[in-house]
């Protein structure tokens, strides 16, 4: 296809072959080499402008010839590219392929060829190889691509070489109108305030048109709400407005409505819907209304100031952000007792006592209440009460309330030091319900700690002891009063008071020498010299009269004394020159009185030591003073208590050596018992045996070989029994007897078995002999020689069982 009239495109080649002589050819040759190639592209491009339409008519060959008219002959002719601008319209819907254009050359060569390189080239576009002419062999889309951009070329078929320089081209798509507008989105989201009037933006639509926008009508995008135009109106531009003034969020929150996009009118009616969310946003236009006309609670009466009594509940249908609820008393009488507030979260009215409650006295409140909200929008009022009201009742119910004292607190004063005084005074509590019980009076803490003031049952405060300002000035006690129940039982509700004592101050103690850095003075001081300055303390309080006074208790002395006024007083040199030789030590005696009622006046010493000073007066040399070392009570008995310990540890090292060499001594008789036993190893007849057994062989034994004194031995012990023992078997068994009692009440000594020197039972016994005396003549062949090694302790053993000593055993 063609547009307008026929241009030619004039190669760079065309100028440079054209010179107006032959020194203006060479010297534009220099310039042309020497000139940017950018500046040959503007000259090049002002030719073309200007000089090649002024020639078009004539022929592209005769426009080359005037204007190389000088020197034709010399130089060869430049050959150029022609053709048309190329469009073509989308969507076409007659056959392919499409002639688009026609691309041609000057050069005549009846080898030239066509071929086209670039975008598409050869697929969407191909050209005719001789003729030049382009076609599409697609139908275009202008909405997916507007133009291409193609290179066309002119080659010799015979060897492909090219008889021009390849130049490019631009095929354009021209559009049609074919798209319908499209919203960016299926679902818009808008808001505005409810009651709102008409004409409020509530939100913007948009859709887009694929069509070209450049031509007219194209893409022009035409609104218009299809659903929910009674409340809401749109413009050209998307913009949703809203078209009814009494939008109520309480009726309807949300609104769902339907707009459409479409061409302008005159072009294809195509078009599309999309849908939009309007939610309505809350203003404060609504009162609270109370859920209930009236309200009940029960409370009891010793509910702290300030707890919850209960709640009343409104109902506001507005958001939680615009309920703002005011609560207030319709009649004041109880605005002093309770107190009304809103819970800002969940909008409740709580009630709270402003004071203790007393079922003894008001054992019911009756009131009304109103609910308000001072933040409504009156602009948006709507017909009703703006106020609601309810009515409250609270009940109160008794409790058992531990007493009430009449005061607090309690404060006394007493003399300190006065014995007379053993009563200050007395606290007092109460029942405060209806039962009256009776109250006793405990005391709980104290402060010092001590029984320094106590509290009787009765609540009268009491003095054990003459109280001393100076050990503490003031006396605390805690008092609990409990009530006496009807059984006698302590109720386990009790109040406290606190019971405060002050002890004013008597004068009775004389002031003291606060004792300074230890005073020295020159042996060679002058008349006037200030030894040191001296203070006083008072452990009573300060006497309303005046200062200290100080004086020396002697006039003889080489030292003065001269106030100040301001409770010290210095230590003079009176007549100077003090001989060290005669007194290392002044020991001088101070008078301090307190001025007080009585006056009360205390001695103290100052001892003043004499120095050896330098002509500068700086002392060089002085003596110690031997400095007094006190030990306390508590130092002296710790003293004895360790002088005591080491006696009794003493005692008992003492005591532990005797018990050994008392125990040695059991070694060195057993051979002397040992051998009594053998001498006299008669056996009885047992316990049938009256006449074969001599008792007075026993008695013997009793009175000539063991006596009481004698050290207790592992085999036999043998102590004299308390008075004499008739002989015969009776007093045989008398004897045994008081041996048992002996051995199980002497808890001194070890347990021997004093039984053993009765070595035969008798004749008749059915155990017959028990004793271990005859074991050394038993037939066994048993080697008791093995005891020789087990020590010190066997060898006792080892010498009666043994080889040798069976031997020599006498029966």
């Amino acid at each position: 296809m063609f547009s307008g009239r026929p241009q030619f495109l004039l190669s760079p080649g065309a100028l440079s072959s054209c010179p107006t002589g032959a020194p203006a050819a060479a010297g534009a040759r220099r310039e042309r080499e020497q000139r940017p190639q950018k500046k040959m592209s503007h000259l090049i491009l002002l030719f073309s402008l200007f000089l090649v339409p002024a020639f078009a008519d004539q022929g592209s060959q005769k426009s080359t010839q005037n204007l190389c008219s000088n020197d034709v002959s010399h130089k060869r002719q430049k050959r150029d590219w022609i053709w048309n601008q190329m469009h073509i319209k989308e969507e076409i819907d007659t056959p392919l392929p499409h002639h688009v254009g026609k691309i041609t050359s000057s050069v005549r060569n009846n080898n030239a060829k066509y071929i086209i390189e670039g975008e598409y080239a050869n697929t969407i576009f191909k050209v005719e190889e001789t003729s030049g002419d382009v076609y599409a062999f697609e139908r275009l889309d202008r909405e997916k691509k507007a133009e291409y951009e193609l290179t066309a070329l002119i080659i010799d078929r015979t060897n492909n070489r090219s008889l021009e320089r390849p130049s490019k081209f631009i095929i354009k798509v021209y559009d049609i109108n074919d798209n319908a507008p499209v919203f960016v989105q299926k679902v818009f989201n808008g808001s505005v305030p409810e009651m709102s009037p008409v004409g409020t933006s509530v939100t913007k639509v948009t859709a887009v048109d694929a069509d070209d926008p450049t031509v007219s009508g194209h893409a022009t995008v035409t609104y218009e709400v299809t659903t929910g135009g009674e409340y809401f109106t749109i413009d050209d531009s998307g913009v949703i407005y809203t078209k009814e003034p009494n939008l109520d969020r309480e009726t309807k929150s949300t609104y769902e409505i339907v707009v459409q996009a479409k061409d302008a009118p005159g072009f294809s009616g195509d078009s599309s819907t999309a849908t939009v969310i309007i939610a309505l946003s809350d203003i404060n236009d609504n009162f609270p209304v109370f859920k209930h006309p009236s309200f009940h609670f029960k409370v009891p009466e010793n509910i702290s100031v300030g707890g919850e009594v209960g709640r009343v509940k409104v109902e506001d249908i507005d958001e939680p952000q615009h309920r703002n609820t005011r609560y207030s008393f319709i009649q004041g009488e109880f605005r002093d007792t309770f107190d009304i507030v809103a819970n800002p979260y969940t909008n409740e009215g709580i009630i709270r006592p402003k004071k203790p409650l007393d079922f003894e006295t008001v054992s019911e409140y009756r009131f009304s209440i109103e609910a308000t909200d001072p933040t409504v929008n009156l602009r948006h009022f709507k017909p009703g009460n703006p106020r609601s009201i309810a009515t409250v009742t609270i009940e109160v119910t008794d409790v058992d309330e531990p007493p009430v004292f009449t005061k607090l607190p309690y404060e006394f004063k007493v003399r300190e030091n006065h014995a007379e005084v053993k009563t200050l005074g007395s606290v007092h509590a109460e029942d405060p319900d209806a039962a009256k019980r009776k109250i006793r009076y405990i005391q709980r803490r104290a402060n010092p700690n001590g029984d320094y003031v106590r509290v009787s049952n009765n609540g009268v405060i009491q003095l054990p002891k003459p109280l001393d300002r100076e050990f503490s000035s003031s006396y605390n006690i805690t008092v609990a009063a409990v009530e006496i129940l009807e059984d006698g039982r302590l109720s386990d509700r009790e109040s406290h008071a606190h019971v405060h004592v002050i002890v004013d101050d008597v004068n009775d103690n004389a002031p003291e020498l606060v004792s300074p850095e230890e005073p020295r003075v020159c042996e060679n001081a002058a008349p006037g010299k200030v030894i040191v300055r001296i203070s006083a303390v008072d452990k009573d309080e300060t006497s309303p009269r005046g200062f200290f006074r100080y004086s020396l208790a002697t006039e003889d002395s080489n030292f003065s004394l001269i106030e100040n006024y301001d409770n010290t007083a210095n230590i003079t040199v009176k007549y100077g020159q003090f001989n060290r030789e005669l007194a290392k030590f002044h020991y001088l005696p101070v008078l301090i009185s307190d001025n007080g009622d009585p006056d009360l006046t205390s001695t103290n010493t100052l001892v003043i030591s004499v120095c050896k000073c330098n002509e500068k007066g700086n002392f060089t040399f002085c003596e110690e003073r031997a400095k007094q070392v006190g030990v306390s009570i508590q130092a002296l008995v710790a003293i004895f208590i360790c002088i005591f310990t080491i006696i009794v540890i003493v005692l008992l090292i003492l005591l532990r050596k005797r018990h050994k060499k008392d125990l040695s001594g059991l070694g060195r008789s057993v051979a002397e018992i040992h051998e009594q036993l053998v001498t006299y190893d008669e056996e009885g007849g047992g316990e049938m045996d009256t006449t074969s057994y001599d008792v007075s062989v026993l008695n013997s034994v009793r009175k000539n070989g063991l006596k009481a004194e004698a050290a207790p031995s592992p085999y036999a012990q043998v102590q004299k029994p308390p008075g004499d023992i008739p002989p015969g078997a009776g007093g045989m068994e008398m004897m045994i007897e008081v041996k048992k009692d002996e051995a199980d009440n002497d808890r001194d000594l070890l347990p021997y078995d004093t039984l053993h020197i009765y070595g035969y039972e008798g004749a008749e016994s059915i155990a017959e002999s028990l004793s271990s005396l005859g074991s050394g003549s038993s037939d066994s062949d048993i080697d008791y020689d093995f005891l020789n090694d087990w020590g010190p302790r066997f060898k006792m053993l080892a010498e009666l069982y043994g080889s040798e000593a069976s031997e020599d055993f006498v029966y």
